[in-house]
């Protein structure tokens, strides 16, 4: 994917002047060794840090081999002045470790570090320099091994830090109307350091008619065929799609600007099937396995949250409807005394036909049920081929969303989950989710804090990377799906 950052990161160890300066050193180059030989890639800045020149001439030897993201290992007390001015000068995420005791036979004045204390001093210095680039772990101490795996969690939390602070949202149109839920207030955005460009519907129709007869359709056209296989049930409507795809990438290379990445979200009906003659679902579906997230229905919070799971996981992202129950006896059937959920914990996730076609079963290019009975009065379909459709591929997800309330106030929410392999017995991208304590949580987070429909959905269980980043991104309020012991604020306790 060349739509997400790539981590380059480096280790700079510190030591308190009163303290054996090759201890940090020796640990340092330790637990690089570690780190590497579980598959990390970490450049180890030799200059360890005493004093405020050193963290100086360290940050000068970290920029000049590119790196942008930074372990600050303490491998003894460490010189809390220095160490968090580390932070403060250098331009990206940065994770505090500390190092473990090593063994009984090393706590003589030269093998103790006393990293466990400098910690806390060091938390105390982050505070009163107001850092906001600063992760430390649920407990940042720890050995080689430990400390390598925290290590390892750190570089997706970086992904999407990095990845948001050179992202433009590219939006056309407005929302439909009676779709107020999917609102964006836009100053949260910049709060976060995202760029948005609003475009009219014209904008789009006008691109893509200077994209007739472009001599890359035929291209397009052969790799969507490959893609499709025995699932290209509408060939007609391809040279349009294509044709549609060279517009959207297009209108991200002529219009990144000075950001890095791009994500897009377009108004795709009604008046979208009438003018263009089919439906975008299968080409947004491409651009996202491409690390490029396009959301349906001018959900620009939507397209944030698809662009932050894609760089938490590298693999593409679906937005998806919390869409309807799954029926009695389709549970008492098919799921229940087979899967450890109860009736309200699943339910169907779905959309008209965004979602990659690696994510689905049989994919198969198809129409929009529902706009052609709005639209073609349930004929034969036109103007509403292109959606790409199928049951969801069971395993692992994470439901998630960034949304800024009306008030401009960003709220989050984490759930982790998984798909069952249950047929649908459906239409469009859909799957039956799910989510220990749903219910629970449709009510007091979903319903209570005001959440629009539209879901992001990883591919994967994240929800300690999202948290993570959320927390880095001082987002107070980040909800999930509390365990049934563990009461919502407002829950009623005799329910």
């Amino acid at each position: 994917m060349n739509n997400i950052p790539k981590v380059k990161l480096g280790i700079i160890a510190v030591s308190r002047d009163c303290f054996p300066i090759t201890l940090s050193e020796k640990r340092r180059s330790e637990l690089v060794k570690v780190y590497e030989a579980a598959g990390g890639e970490v450049l180890e800045i030799k200059k360890t840090v005493e004093s405020e020149t050193d963290a100086i001439q360290a940050l000068a030897e970290a920029s000049k081999v590119g790196i942008n993201a930074l372990i600050i290992y303490l491998g003894n007390f460490g010189p809390e002045g220095p160490e968090t001015m580390l932070a403060q000068k250098f331009d990206g995420p940065c994770m505090y470790l500390a190092a473990a005791e090593e063994a009984s036979d090393t706590l003589m004045v030269s093998g103790r570090g006393d990293a466990y204390c400098g910690m806390l001093n060091a938390s105390y210095n982050i505070g009163i320099r107001n850092l906001k680039n600063v992760y430390i772990p649920e407990y940042p101490v720890g050995d080689f091994s430990e400390l390598a795996s925290k290590m390892a969690e750190f570089v997706p939390v970086t992904r999407v830090i990095i990845g948001l602070s050179k992202l433009k949202v590219i939006s056309f149109g407005p929302r439909p109307a009676d779709f107020v839920a999917c609102n964006a207030p836009i100053k949260p955005l910049y709060d976060l350091g995202v760029e948005l460009q609003e475009n009219s519907e014209l904008d789009l129709f006008t691109s893509f008619k200077e994209h007739d007869n472009d001599p890359r359709i035929k291209g397009v056209v052969a790799d969507m065929e490959k893609e499709l296989g025995s699932g290209n049930n509408h060939p007609t409507v391809l040279p349009k799609l294509a044709q549609y795809e060279l517009t959207l990438l297009d209108w991200v290379k002529d219009n990144k600007g000075a950001s890095e990445f791009v994500t897009l979200t377009a108004k795709c009906w009604p008046a979208f099937e009438t003018n263009f003659g089919f439906v975008p679902c299968y080409v947004n579906s491409r651009l996202a396995s491409q690390g490029i997230p396009v959301a349906c229905e001018t959900d620009i919070y939507g397209s944030l949250s698809e662009y932050i799971i894609t760089c938490a996981t590298e693999i593409p992202a679906t937005l998806l409807d919390i869409n309807n129950t799954v029926p009695y006896d389709m549970y008492d059937s098919e799921i229940k005394g087979k899967f450890d959920y109860k009736c309200h914990d699943v339910f169907m996730g779905f959309h008209c036909g965004n979602t990659p076609s690696c994510h689905l079963i049989n994919p198969q290019l198809k129409y929009q049920l529902i706009m052609n009975r709005l639209m073609e009065d349930g004929n034969e379909p036109d103007i509403t081929r292109g959606t790409m459709e199928g049951d969801i591929k069971p395993g692992h997800i994470t439901f998630f969303r960034l949304q800024s309330t009306a008030d401009a106030t960003l709220t989050s929410y984490v759930a982790q989950g998984e798909v069952l392999p249950v047929a649908t017995k459906s239409f469009g991208s859909i799957g039956i989710f799910a989510i220990k304590e749903m219910a629970r949580f449709y009510r007091h987070v979903l319903i209570a804090k005001r959440y629009p429909h539209h879901g992001g959905v990883a591919f994967a269980h994240v929800g300690k990377v999202l948290f993570a980043a959320m927390k880095m991104l001082e987002i107070d309020d980040v909800a999930f799906n509390q365990p049934e012991n563990m009461m919502y604020k407002d829950e009623n306790p005799y329910s």
